[in-house]
């Protein structure tokens, strides 16, 4: 079992309140030709136009809010890829206290850059042979900063879900939400969501192919533990879940499915052509899923997160041309 308490759907109302002023309230969108393919009613809740980019901005604020006066003027250190990173960074700035983030010295450009011109100092490392969690538990101590980690958190997993919250107030009942899945952070606090609101509908993780360590844990029971996976979709090369991520999601997701990297590119390039919207790989996780199980979704109400939308604009040029999707 997990130390900390698990978070309630109680806590996604309440980090629902905490974010208001702060986060967008992102759009839920539509494509008839979506629909069409499957035969079924597509929801998309568009994170990718949220603040910095991703769903992170909900979780991050909430978390760094709830920090006391003596806690805020130490700071906050964290562990990311990327989009987490990019959360922090904005979340601190606004409430005006430092931020240190260990980052993997190959993380999109683009999001380093923006975690740096958010005002976070960066400490890179290599997520090949380094242990970026260990490194940023040394720096919390050294330091006296608080550790806020990218998705085991209640804060953080409570942040997160209020992306199903918005995503079924706009669109009304759901029987299908594919959320993307890394850590778990995002799953979990949908999932929390979902449940609460709509007690039947099914709830799935989609994580990429190359790293199915969620898949594996739901069915042995247990957190598998992975190597880094190679993937396009660098927002989900976390190697297991988290205690409380894992408990939330073994109580309350029905399946985990996956995507290889040549459906996420084929993904980004009907978002871009058709809704004319720019998706990162990893935010496209659960529509890739969702849209090779097509038939099997025909006459339901179909809601996907789509995560974030930050992408490196060479990269994504290639991707949407037709390159090799390459890790």
């Amino acid at each position: 079992m997990p130390a900390s308490p698990l978070p309630t759907f109680d806590d996604v109302r309440a980090a629902s309140t905490r974010l208001q002023g702060h986060a967008l309230r992102t759009p839920v969108m539509t494509s008839r030709t979506a629909d069409e393919a499957a035969g079924a009613r597509f929801f998309f809740k568009c994170e990718n136009l949220q603040r910095m980019g991703a769903f992170k901005f909900r979780g991050a604020f909430n978390a760094l809010a709830q920090l006391d006066a003596g806690q805020r003027r130490a700071g906050a250190v964290t562990f990311s890829s990327g989009n987490h990173a990019q959360a922090v960074a904005l979340a601190a700035r606004i409430l005006g206290m430092p931020a240190l983030i260990v980052m993997p010295h190959d993380a999109p450009a683009a999001k380093l850059a923006a975690t740096r011109d958010y005002g976070a100092q960066v400490r890179l490392y290599d997520r090949h042979t380094e242990d970026r969690e260990q490194i940023a538990q040394s720096l919390a101590a050294e330091r006296g900063m608080a550790l806020i980690p990218p998705y085991d958190h209640p804060h953080i997993i409570a942040g997160q879900g209020t992306a199903a919250l918005e995503l079924l107030q706009d669109a009304g009942p759901l029987d299908a939400l594919f959320v993307p899945l890394g850590g778990g952070g995002l799953l979990s606090g949908c999932a929390l969501a979902a449940r609460a609101l709509v007690p039947e509908c099914k709830i799935f993780g989609v994580e990429p192919q190359a790293g199915n360590d969620g898949q594996q844990s739901l069915r042995e029971g247990r957190i598998v533990h992975i190597n880094p996976p190679r993937t396009i979709a660098d927002g989900a090369q976390t190697q297991h879940l988290g205690e409380i991520t894992f408990a939330i999601i073994r109580r309350e997701v029905q399946d985990i499915h996956t995507a290889s990297d040549a459906e996420l590119a084929a993904a980004m390039r009907f978002f871009a052509e058709r809704m004319k919207l720019v998706v990162e790989p990893t935010g496209c996780l659960g529509f890739a899923a969702a849209r090779r199980l097509g038939a099997s979704l025909a006459g339901q109400r179909v809601g996907v997160i789509l995560s974030g939308g930050n992408v490196d604009l060479p990269r994504y040029a290639q991707l949407l041309g037709g390159a090799e999707p390459a890790a």
